[in-house]
């Protein structure tokens, strides 16, 4: 087991990472506030791992509520976020009742904001299954819903009390979600760490592989990034922001494809290739840079094309991005690799050009359209 630490004062937290943690309850009860917890979990989920984390807590004296969602983005939801609540009610649950995400970052997201919001806030952990959750989501308090209008545009900043990233749960990661994942841990090298990046280049065929070592290795480094950022600016009002490599453009081809349609992971793949021709249009990176991002996305199994909705239909869901400022998009843009930026200069005939370019392709669609 590997473990580092979120520093966030008085609220700070640790990660482990590793294989065979899910039934380490000895783990888990130092960071309860009481013997009570509530697990959340979903379809896929629940069948393969509540058992293995739920018996050795009631072993261990603990009360355990298992709430059980369905499956994928399509669900998360405020009408989902109440089916929490009324089993949270049903089970009355107290304010020292500790939620238990276990699951991706649907229900890492849905969890956490229950969290935030149930008796107006309660304690709450995070077991992440996917690897994008293990990298991502689970890391940093970032919670909330889907709104029609926008992806995550419904939440709060709340953070966990632990995260607790088992490995061994990534084996029965169908290959679509090990690729999403990959694209995340890829996002951190390409923003800050390029001797990160340089690593993957190196080692991409054994994380696809699903070695063990190396998908240890690859969420440590993914997770102390994002660990570093977090710690500087929690509510993402600076240097948080280049988190978001690709998500400008991927969250707009999520929500224009209709939720669960893409995996945010594919999404933010193309994303970022539509993020990396834009840096190449302000002259920042080169077109070998780009080509390079490009190869590593495809080994890792990655779309490398983004849908044709139209540069119209882009530009209007990336006016609803939450980074917009006075009504300016602010895009998060590579000036070299391993260096990110903020920017809100960018000509519209650029965006038109990317927009309708060579990352651009009718009928492109995501290596699996399902979400475990």
């Amino acid at each position: 087991m590997r473990s580092l630490t979120v520093e966030l004062g008085d609220r700070s937290y640790p990660i482990h990472i590793g294989p065979g943690l899910l039934g380490r309850a000895d783990l888990v009860l130092p960071h309860l506030a009481a013997p009570s917890v509530a697990i959340v979990s979903n379809t896929t989920v629940a069948p393969l791992y509540m058992t293995a984390l739920a018996d050795p807590l009631r072993a261990a004296g603990v009360t355990v509520t298992e709430v059980v969602l369905p499956d994928g983005e399509a669900w998360k939801t405020l009408d989902t976020l109440n089916q929490v609540f009324d089993a949270l009610l049903r089970a009355r649950c107290e304010r020292k009742t500790t939620l238990i995400a276990l699951g991706g970052g649907v229900i890492g997201d849905l969890t956490g904001f229950a969290a935030a919001t149930y008796l107006r806030g309660v304690p709450f952990i995070q077991i992440p299954t996917t690897l994008l959750s293990q990298v991502d989501s689970s890391v940093g308090g970032k919670t909330g819903v889907n709104h029609a209008l926008g992806k995550n545009m419904i939440g709060a900043f709340y953070q966990p009390r632990l995260v607790l990233a088992d490995t061994d749960t990534l084996r029965t990661l169908p290959d679509a979600e090990l690729a999403a994942g990959l694209a995340e841990v890829i996002k951190y090298g390409l923003i800050r760490d390029l001797p990160f990046l340089e690593w993957l280049e190196a080692h991409m065929a054994s994380l696809v592989a699903r070695d063990t070592a190396a998908l240890v290795e690859a969420i440590e480094r993914s997770c102390h990034n994002k660990a570093e950022v977090v710690a500087e600016d929690e509510h993402e009002g600076g240097v948080r922001a280049l988190l978001n490599l690709g998500h400008t453009f991927g969250h707009a081809i999520e929500t224009a494809a209709g939720y669960g349609n893409w995996l945010h992971g594919h999404a933010v793949a193309a994303g970022t290739l539509l993020a990396a021709e834009t840096s190449l249009g302000l002259g920042w990176i080169g077109e070998a840079d780009v080509a390079r991002i490009e190869a590593l996305f495809g080994r890792a199994g990655l779309p490398l094309r983004a849908p044709d909705f139209g540069v119209e239909r882009y530009l209007d869901l990336m006016a609803q991005d939450k980074k917009v400022e006075a009504g300016r998009i602010r895009f998060i843009l590579l000036k070299a690799l391993g260096e990110a930026v903020v920017s809100a200069a960018v000509p519209t005939e650029l965006l038109h050009r990317v927009l309708s370019g060579r990352f651009i392709e009718s009928g492109a669609r995501p290596l699996a359209s399902a979400s475990a």
